[in-house]
């Protein structure tokens, strides 16, 4: 077995434990909030305590916290989330409505993000010192003390209300309109990625200006290879590394962002389904999308150490 293999597989074992850690640790918070199931369930009636006790009873409400536990997982194991109190349908079916959405903003606002930090972190590299770096710098340090929500504000105000190039909120979906989609989600993935860009281009351009005082870059540059040669080939890749393990840290802001990016433009995404829960006191469905997000923020880091690996021939080596 390859060194590769042997490091994936051991990721991959490493899953099981943090899932079900995860799956505990949602499982509790929700048993010990303020909200109970029983009364979610009957809200805008006026039910009685026996009704009360049969519905705790029929949901094994009542069983010790142990058992209840064993019950959910092997619930989340046939894919089963619960039942909506508000809608009586079922969490899973409003979260595979949501999720696409959320989907698609996270996968733009990453995107964005590693186009623009790649940019401005080599150009910032490789003019060390002088005025391109020097603006990028003051760009990346204004962008990482500006909040994804008051941006998505300004926008909205300047780029929609003012100048009426993007819509206020909404959504379009693509297969309606490719042009549309575009449209509406253009300004939900700029303001959530530009505070994840501005942190990377600084990471970026570190990894590339500790890169670019080796020797074989000195080395290769004196025997004559252009220098954007050396830069794309050789000196981009190493310098990934670092950067890339960052990555896999910010794609949980992306998901925890999306869910006020969301709510500001009003896209029914996983983020408004979690904050219309909250306002609703539907616990069942909260709890069905901090599991999924939690799911999803394991898988993408998951995918990092993957890419990781593939930057990294020394880690591959051993």
């Amino acid at each position: 077995m390859t060194a590769v293999a042997r490091i994936l597989l051991r990721r991959i074992a490493l899953l099981v434990p943090l899932l079900l850690g995860i799956v505990l640790f949602v499982f509790l918070v929700m048993r010990f909030s303020d909200v109970d199931p029983a009364s979610a369930f009957f809200q805008g009636a006026n039910p009685t305590p026996q009704q009360l006790h049969d519905f705790r009873e029929r949901n094994g409400l009542l069983d010790p916290l142990p058992v209840r536990y064993v019950h959910f997982v092997g619930e989340l194991l046939h894919g089963d989330l619960g039942t909506s109190a508000l809608t009586r349908a079922p969490v899973v079916d409003q979260v595979t409505t949501a999720l696409p959405l959320t989907l698609q903003l996270t996968f733009l606002g990453l995107t964005i993000a590693v186009v623009l930090a790649l940019a401005g972190g080599v150009t910032a590299a490789v003019y060390r010192d002088r005025l391109p770096d020097q603006a990028i710098r003051v760009v990346s340090l204004v962008g990482v003390a500006a909040p994804g929500f008051w941006l998505a504000l300004l926008m909205i105000q300047y780029l929609a209300v003012d100048r009426g190039w993007f819509p206020t909120g909404g959504y379009i979906n693509p297969a309606d309109s490719v042009t549309g989609w575009l449209k509406t989600m253009a300004l939900p993935a700029f303001a959530l990625s530009l505070p994840v860009a501005a942190q990377l281009t600084r990471i970026v351009r570190t990894s590339v200006v500790e890169e670019l005082d080796k020797d074989y870059v000195r080395t290769a540059i004196g025997s004559g290879l252009p220098p954007r040669v050396v830069v794309g080939r050789n000196v981009l890749r190493n310098a990934l590394v670092n950067p890339l393990t960052v990555l896999g840290l910010r794609v949980g802001y992306l998901l925890g962002g999306a869910v006020v990016i969301e709510t500001i433009f009003s896209l029914p995404g996983m983020g408004k389904l979690m904050i219309d829960a909250v306002q609703n006191g539907d616990p069942a469905v909260v709890q069905g999308v901090v599991l999924t997000t939690a799911t999803g923020f394991v898988v993408v880091n998951l995918v990092i150490d993957i890419l990781y690996l593939l930057v990294n021939p020394r880690l591959r080596a051993g």
